[in-house]
């Protein structure tokens, strides 16, 4: 089971911030709208939703997440913290 993380943006170098603050390094995407990452444990996804939401005011970035096959859940400041909840409960290990 590999889980993914997918980050939108409408505005150029926006991701480019985002993501070179969460790694704490310059990334060299400037002119991508959409980025993704797949995780082949779940649980690494807790680190950048937290980051993500306690973010959203800094940034317009839409973030999906897929955790099962063709389904995703859209992160928002609402719902990140049941989300990482529930990776906690369902991925235990």
């Amino acid at each position: 089971m590999i889980a993914s993380v997918c980050l939108y943006s409408n505005k150029k170098g926006e991701l480019n911030q985002f993501l070179s603050r969460f790694y704490n390094t310059n990334l060299q995407i400037e002119q991508d709208l959409k980025w993704e990452k797949e995780y082949v444990n779940p649980i690494e996804l807790a680190e950048i939703i937290g980051t993500f939401a306690d973010n959203s005011d800094s940034y317009q970035l839409n973030m999906w997440i897929s955790l099962d096959c063709n389904i995703f859940i859209h992160i928002t400041e609402e719902n990140a913290d049941r989300i990482i909840k529930y990776l906690y409960e369902r991925f235990p290990y």
